[in-house]
């Protein structure tokens, strides 16, 4: 069931690097050229949540500068968690759709009036978790939304979604920032420029991603891999050391094999180590590199993304099977 308000907004600012696109929706907001609908998208990780929140925020204020001032009655709703006129559709913990039941509720706030006289805010996220059904009964209300009514709809994979549904949308996709533009935040909150930098480039130049990355529990995970990584290299069993792993975390072990395998293949057909998302791998890489072709490793990472894809679609239900045929085909091409 969709519920009202369901995550607490107290994020009123959104982040550093997002603060000149959110200042172009202030522009269209304040004059009435702001659509009924918006697509935000973007990586995962690169803030999108903070745009939407600092957005819904500032709409359902009764007295907004740039930002919600934060004290309104609208405001102390919202930091309460809970206001009328903001609904919040997310995908529940253990599910994999959003239903049509959540949108109904929706279609039937859409119908009322404002509670507080105001905008009314809905909020979707992540939008291409709407099944089909779910889709089209949105689409009604996209299509005749009231007067006053925002769509926010956040998308990692906006592809995913109906084609009806974004054509309906304005879209507005968020791109990875500079380093310059976001890693003084991330060093503020790691506490050193040097490791900021580093995980920064782990993730890929995604901020939040580089944060969750930098955590202790992610840190020994990606520990863990390199040393199975390392064992592998040098011979070992592909069904014993991935016993040794936590097959709970599959998804975490594939996405760091995706970006090793990204990687490898960016060295062994340039050659320069320059690019490289994890530097600190270079001696791994080069053994690997020696001992497979490109085109091999073109292969295993078609393999590892198919089964990234089936796994969040539900498609196996077996993680530890996964597992082991991920490193037997690793081990397999570490020892050609």
């Amino acid at each position: 069931m969709a519920e009202l308000n369901a995550t607490p907004i107290t994020t009123l600012e959104p982040l550093p690097w997002l603060g000149e696109r959110f200042d172009e929706l202030v522009r269209l907001a304040d004059s009435g050229r702001l659509p009924h609908a918006l697509l935000i998208s973007g990586p995962r990780g690169v803030g999108k949540r903070s745009l939407v929140d600092a957005l819904a925020a500032r709409t359902l204020c009764a007295e907004p500068g740039r930002l919600a001032c934060g004290h309104c009655h609208g405001c102390r709703m919202l930091a309460s968690g809970y206001h009328p006129d903001l609904m919040s559709v997310e995908l529940e913990e253990g599910k994999r759709q959003i239903r049509i039941d959540a949108i109904r509720e929706i279609n039937h706030v859409v119908s009322q009036t404002a509670q507080q006289g105001g905008y009314r805010v809905i909020l979707i996220a992540p939008a291409e978790a709407l099944n089909v059904a779910a889709s089209n009964a949105l689409l009604k209300s996209l299509e005749e939304p009231g007067e006053r009514t925002l769509f926010l709809l956040l998308s990692d994979i906006p592809s995913r979604l109906l084609p009806t549904i974004r054509s309906r949308c304005q879209h507005w996709n968020l791109t990875i920032p500079t380093a310059t533009d976001c890693l003084p935040w991330l060093t503020e909150r790691l506490g050193d420029a040097q490791e900021a930098r580093f995980w920064l480039t782990v993730a890929g130049g995604i901020p939040l991603e580089a944060l969750r990355l930098a955590d202790p529990e992610a840190r020994a995970l990606r520990q863990q891999l390199v040393e199975t990584f390392e064992a592998l290299v040098r011979g070992g069993e592909p069904v014993a050391e991935a016993a040794r792993l936590d097959r709970q975390s599959i998804d975490a072990i594939l996405w760091y094999g995706i970006a090793w395998l990204e990687d490898l293949i960016r060295l062994g057909l340039s050659g320069d180590s320059g690019g490289l998302c994890n530097p600190d791998l270079l001696p791994l890489y080069r053994q690997a590199v020696k001992n497979a072709r490109v085109r091999d490793w073109f292969r295993l990472l078609d393999y590892a993304r198919e089964e990234r894809r089936l796994l969040a679609a539900g498609g196996n239900p077996n993680p530890q099977l996964v597992l082991e045929a991920w490193l037997v085909r690793w081990s397999a091409l570490l020892r050609s």
